[in-house]
């Protein structure tokens, strides 16, 4: 059974653990982004190439986002009614906490051993053993370390999920410091394209995110009073503005709203299908700081988590008063 609180182990203790493993699962979190895939797909492709039983899966609704389909190893990913509950490692990337990962979070209880390999500050601790460290700009750092310590060949294919990872959760490499572009060329050097990955990632969408993100932008608003003066961009995506748009076309947005010179902290709010038992509007909230204000410590305390300056957490309530209670959490 899972333990309570992991205990902490370090590159060298995960690789032995995964070398020794008589089979695998390797788990991502819900609405999985490029780093938790990433993730994934390089310790499964380095586990089948050892000859190691492996599998991956993440919690319903069981759609990779269309970029991520163009990494390598996808053959490696399953639905979760197919994931084996008796696996010797389960192993959960990018997870801050079990609850991320949905459904398929009994797989760490029913396994030998569960590895939680992460870099979120807001982590909480569960499985058995982790590797945790908030200052890895991205899991798949970590990941590779992990795959260093083991002795693995890090070619073209994995270097690619590596990179996935690292790229995205940078900005594109804005936000990069100088060990994850070290990391970078060393990827590179592999010799997958990297900038037509790049594209694929981040810079290509399809037309119909352009009239949604059109709508969405004409509603923003600028709150400079907000943060402490600082300034607070936000705007919100209703259901009716998503429909046709996949949840990733939807997750990009933050990333417009936050190049606005004039605020601090931008802020997407995010409607999400209500029903009789919760009939308040139910909301996923996108934070982003430009570095002076921690949002993962805002996030943690309404419930949600994340990194320094990219964090969110769910809400319930009118527009209003989750901006409000957003506003107060920031310090006015």
């Amino acid at each position: 059974m899972c333990s309570e609180v992991a205990r902490p182990v370090g590159a060298d203790d995960a690789a032995r653990l995964l070398r020794s493993a008589s089979s695998v699962t390797v788990l991502s979190h819900v609405n999985p982004d490029a780093d938790t895939i990433g993730s994934a797909l390089a310790l499964a492709v380095a586990l089948e190439r050892a000859g190691t039983p492996v599998r991956a899966s993440f919690p319903a609704p069981h759609r990779l986002p269309r970029s991520l389909t163009l990494l390598p190893g996808t053959h490696l990913l399953c639905p979760p009614e197919e994931v084996p509950a008796d696996s010797a490692v389960a192993v959960a990337v990018d997870c801050s906490s079990s609850d991320r990962l949905g459904e398929l979070a009994g797989v760490l209880d029913s396994s030998g051993t569960a590895l939680v390999v992460d870099h979120h500050s807001t982590n909480t601790g569960f499985g058995d053993v982790a590797v945790v460290d908030p200052q890895a700009q991205s899991t798949t750092v970590i990941v590779e370390r992990i795959l260093r310590a083991w002795g693995t060949p890090v070619d073209a294919d994995i270097a690619q999920c590596l990179y996935a990872g690292l790229v995205t959760d940078t900005g594109g490499l804005r936000r990069a410091d100088t060990a994850s572009l070290r990391l970078t060329a060393d990827l590179l050097e592999t010799g997958f394209d990297g900038p037509a990955l790049l594209r694929g990632l981040m810079d290509s969408h399809p037309f119909a995110w352009l009239p949604m993100l059109g709508t969405v932008l004409a509603r923003a608003r600028l709150d400079p009073e907000a943060v402490g003066g600082r300034g607070m961009v936000h705007t919100a995506i209703h259901l009716e503005d998503a429909r046709g748009v996949e949840w990733e076309e939807v997750e990009s947005v933050i990333d417009i709203v936050r190049t606005s010179d004039e605020a601090e902290v931008a802020v997407v709010l995010k409607e999400r299908p209500s029903n009789d038992d919760a009939p308040r509007g139910l909301w996923s909230v996108s934070l982003r700081s430009r570095g002076t204000v921690d949002v993962a410590t805002v996030a943690r305390g309404l419930g949600g988590g994340g990194h320094r300056a990219a964090a969110g957490y769910p809400a319930a309530g009118s527009q209003d008063d989750v901006l409000a209670e957003l506003r107060a959490a920031l310090g006015r």
